[in-house]
């Protein structure tokens, strides 16, 4: 078996989450792993781009809804749309009430159902209002709350790839990651995202510091319980799936990282 460096796992995961120009060289289960952990470095980069443009704008004289609004649609850019989309259809399968092999049938249809509709247009709210009044307290805890979501959104994604969870579906994004991450390795990217964003917060006061823990614990937290959720209805996770996990842990931290 072919020995995986780190870079096979970095192109896994900017090559799959991402739309930035790099080549999978490999698309085996060892570099799945090593792409789901490093999934959180490609949040990283999405959600620097997305802070940036909201500072960009912010700088050149426009107002925060603006620039919060400009956040949001940079990760949905610079994914293709792909977790919107999964969120919608994870949401069309949950709604539909039917048995798992009927709303997997129905996750996979190209258009999206009143379900989809009605989640996307409240996620994208919540988003842009909970980064509107992140940028309304200040410049840094905008680009904070930018950068620490996407990588959360996309830590969300390493634990849902841990051992023990099932793929839904023996073909697909879903299939090539499920269970490929040992629960050590995602426990140690857990704690590892969990300092980091500590530490920025910290750069902003203590309370900020605390603050941006408790959005880590409830981002992850609200995934997790999605996902024991989508388990349990559809048999697995799959592809759409997983972009129903980024997209909600997404949101919950923003939406924490909105209060007080």
């Amino acid at each position: 078996m072919p020995t995986t460096s780190p870079l096979d796992g970095l192109r896994f995961a900017f090559g799959t989450l991402t739309v930035i120009p790099v080549r999978v060289t490999r698309w085996d289960r060892q570099a799945a792993r090593g792409g789901m952990l490093c999934a959180p470095l490609a949040g990283l980069a999405v959600g620097a781009a997305a802070a940036g443009l909201g500072l960009a704008l912010l700088f050149l004289g426009a107002g925060t809804a603006l620039a919060a609004v400009a956040s949001v649609a940079v990760p949905a850019a610079l994914t293709r749309g792909l977790h919107l989309d999964g969120l919608a259809d994870t949401a069309d399968g949950l709604g539909s009430g039917k048995p798992a092999d009927d709303a997997l049938r129905i996750m996979k249809q190209p258009d999206i159902g009143p379900f989809g509709v009605i989640t996307l247009v409240l996620v994208l709210l919540a988003q842009a209002a909970a980064l509107a009044q992140a940028y309304d307290d200040s410049w840094a805890r905008g680009a904070c709350a930018a950068v620490v979501s996407a990588t959360l959104a996309r830590l969300a994604l390493t634990l849902a790839a841990r051992t023990g969870v099932p793929a839904a579906r023996p073909e697909g994004l879903g299939a090539a990651v499920a269970g490929v991450v040992p629960v050590r390795a995602a426990v140690i990217a857990v704690a590892a995202v969990t300092g980091a964003a500590a530490a920025a917060g910290a750069l902003l006061g203590p309370y900020d510091a605390i603050r941006t823990v408790l959005a880590v614990v409830l981002a992850l937290a609200a995934a997790e319980a999605l996902l024991r959720h989508c388990t349990r209805r559809f048999g697995g996770v799959t592809g759409d799936v997983f972009g129903g996990l980024a997209e909600t842990a997404a949101t919950a931290a923003l939406v924490v990282l909105s209060l007080g």
